[in-house]
């Protein structure tokens, strides 16, 4: 069963275990349950998915399109996503291997060899899809893991993951990372800061507001948060609000100029210039893309 895939902004954390005795979770499906509900999530681990065939839409970030003939995408640790059960149509066939960020980066540091496939991984924040011979050639060796051994496995990913790193036949998917605030999620400081601009994102919050909602001085809170999130507590408003507006533009018919207002923007020339920052699109060029998806 399907839902819509902005109807649910706020992102769930989704707890994924590798397979016991292995440093990789891998995940073969054939067939989906028509009950299941996809939702707007995301996870700590690195996640590459391949479908032989098919097509549907993929939702990944601020990133929305079409994808024909099959999939495979490369998902950074942290990128909020939904699920293929949503939207898609084809042969219900899908592999999804998920891995934790460190088992490249503490391997670089000991060992050289690794230094390429540790850039893909950087470069996979924004999300990678691979078409072409990539995919297919990779395609083969993923679908040949499945009877392998836990460690010849591990032996295939680290030869696919090379494979992708020397590939120049891929798209990345968003214009900017989107890693979300994770590495707090335990810090209810950051919790109370996140829900007041969940509540609040429609009207101006100033510095001095939300510093007290942390109890902190500005100066230092601002320190605080930039250390924390790697972005000013503006800019972290400024892409809350332009995730709130794409949700508008898929969901009604309310005017661009509705939209900047009614989440907070107080000027369209800002709105249009934070938008594009965000999606690499206008808004005008993000809402067509969105009813070619409806139509198509």
């Amino acid at each position: 069963m399907e839902t819509n895939p902005k109807h649910n902004l706020i992102p769930r954390l989704k707890k994924v275990e590798p397979d016991l005795g292995s440093s990789l979770r891998y995940s073969k499906f054939t067939e989906r349950n028509p009950d299941a509900k996809a939702y707007w999530h995301y996870h700590p681990e690195v996640e590459l998915v391949y479908i032989k065939e098919g097509f549907g839409n993929r939702y990944v970030g601020n990133h929305i399109s079409k994808f024909q003939d099959g999939e495979l995408i490369l998902m950074g640790p942290n990128i909020p996503h939904f699920g293929y059960e949503f939207g898609f149509q084809g042969v219900n066939e899908e592999i999804v291997i998920q891995f934790k960020k460190d088992l490249i980066k503490t391997s670089v540091q000991i060992m050289p060899e690794f230094a390429s496939i540790n850039k893909l991984i950087e470069k996979s924040k924004s999300g990678i899809s691979f078409f072409g011979k990539t995919r297919k050639e990779v395609g083969v060796q993923l679908e040949s893991m499945e009877k392998k051994s836990y460690f010849d496995r591990l032996i295939c990913m680290l030869q696919v993951l090379q494979i992708l790193s020397q590939s120049e036949e891929y798209e990345v998917l968003n214009a900017q990372g989107m890693t979300l605030i994770i590495q707090n999620q335990d810090d209810e400081r950051i919790n109370q800061v996140y829900n007041f601009v969940k509540e609040n994102y429609e009207d101006e919050i100033s510095l001095e507001q939300i510093s007290q909602v942390a109890t902190m001085t500005i100066p230092a809170f601002c320190r605080y948060f930039k250390k924390s999130t790697k972005k000013t507590f503006t800019q972290f408003v400024n892409e809350f609000r332009v995730r709130q507006a794409i949700r508008l533009l898929s969901v009604g018919n309310k005017s661009l100029t509705e939209i900047a207002g009614e989440v907070g923007f107080n000027s369209f020339s800002h709105f249009t210039k934070q938008f594009k920052r965000v999606t690499s699109k206008t808004p005008s060029e993000y809402k067509k893309s969105i009813y070619q998806i409806i139509d198509g």
